[in-house]
């Protein structure tokens, strides 16, 4: 009778444990292998174009943003991560930069190619433009998405190769999304004196912090234990920690000047978040609100006001 009551117990706990790991490796791959569809993306609500997305500028930004494809072919760049992985880069240069760099990171299950924007917007500026597939991403290798944490480390990689290239190089760092979360967790690190800007646009506080949101909102469940069984298989199959990677702990330690840009109709990293990572910054800092912008809409709602201030704070450094 007494085997009986010890077996009961450890096959129950032995469950637990098989349904903890299946739980954490499910949303694993849903959110964090670059190898599995993010069906998510796809129809949701969230990333809907605004209503204050005008088509007429919409459809003039393309236009000049083809142009600028058919007119400029990048020079292909790699790099060898820390852990082994091939990193590739697109490099627009510019011969009126001089030393004037930018380093455009996109966003999540996006890729250089979909930084057209931002890349032709610094290179009409007058900048060298260095746009990185973050890895999993474009034709970089990596099995996962780093969600900007292990990305920083291979930031501060393609910011030691500009500076092999032009070692009098003055940087301007820019990143939306998921880029916007990856130069604000490099800020956190010890760069070179020739990093001198960064500019984020609606990156979020943290990776714990904003698939908490998102596992509310598109599952209704609480963080407690979906998120930790994810965090668990994270750190086994990624070797990072979802609660380690803070975009607010980063900027909390930088010592470079940095604009905060987020739309106040964001429901996907939600326009709160700029107020987390704004107020935990400790430098030279601004920040700008676009009206009706959604996700990664800032600049489409109101692309003048928006490269005014971009070009305003950065050439106050640059």
């Amino acid at each position: 009778m007494k085997k009986k009551w010890i077996v009961i117990p450890a096959v129950f706990l032995v469950l637990l444990v098989v349904i903890y790991g299946a739980v954490g490796n499910y949303f694993y791959n849903y959110a964090l292998s670059a190898k599995d569809e993010k069906e998510f993306l796809e129809g949701n609500p969230n990333l809907a174009e605004s209503e204050a997305v005008m088509a007429e500028v919409a459809e003039a930004l393309g236009a000049a943003d083809e142009a600028f494809e058919q007119e400029h072919q990048p020079d292909d760049l790699s790099i060898t991560s820390d852990d082994g992985l091939k990193l590739s880069a697109d490099v627009y240069e510019n011969d009126e930069a001089g030393n004037k760099w930018a380093i455009v990171a996109h966003g999540y299950m996006m890729d250089a190619s979909g930084m057209t924007r931002y890349i032709r917007n610094f290179h009409e500026q007058g900048y060298n433009v260095l746009a990185p597939d973050l890895r999993g991403h474009g034709d970089s290798e990596g099995e996962y998405i780093g969600m900007g944490w292990h990305d920083r480390l291979d930031m501060l990689k393609w910011i030691d190769e500009v500076i092999g290239m032009n070692a009098d190089a003055e940087i301007a760092l820019f990143g939306i999304s998921m880029g916007g979360a990856t130069v604000m967790m490099t800020s956190g690190e010890e760069l070179p004196e020739n990093v001198k800007v960064i500019v984020e646009d609606c990156g979020y506080s943290s990776v714990s912090d904003v698939f908490t949101y998102q596992l509310d909102d598109l599952f209704g469940l609480p963080e407690f234990p979906v998120l930790n069984a994810a965090n668990t298989v994270t750190n086994i199959r990624a070797d990072y920690d979802l609660y380690e990677a803070s975009a607010v702990d980063q900027v909390a330690k930088s010592e470079t000047p940095t604009l905060f840009i987020h739309g106040d109709a964001d429901t996907f990293v939600p326009f709160e978040m700029l107020d987390d990572v704004y107020e935990a910054a400790d430098v030279e800092k601004d920040q700008l609100i676009i009206e009706g912008a959604g996700h990664g809409e800032a600049e489409k709602v109101d692309p003048e006001t928006y490269w005014n201030k971009v070009w305003e704070f950065v050439g106050s450094y640059i």
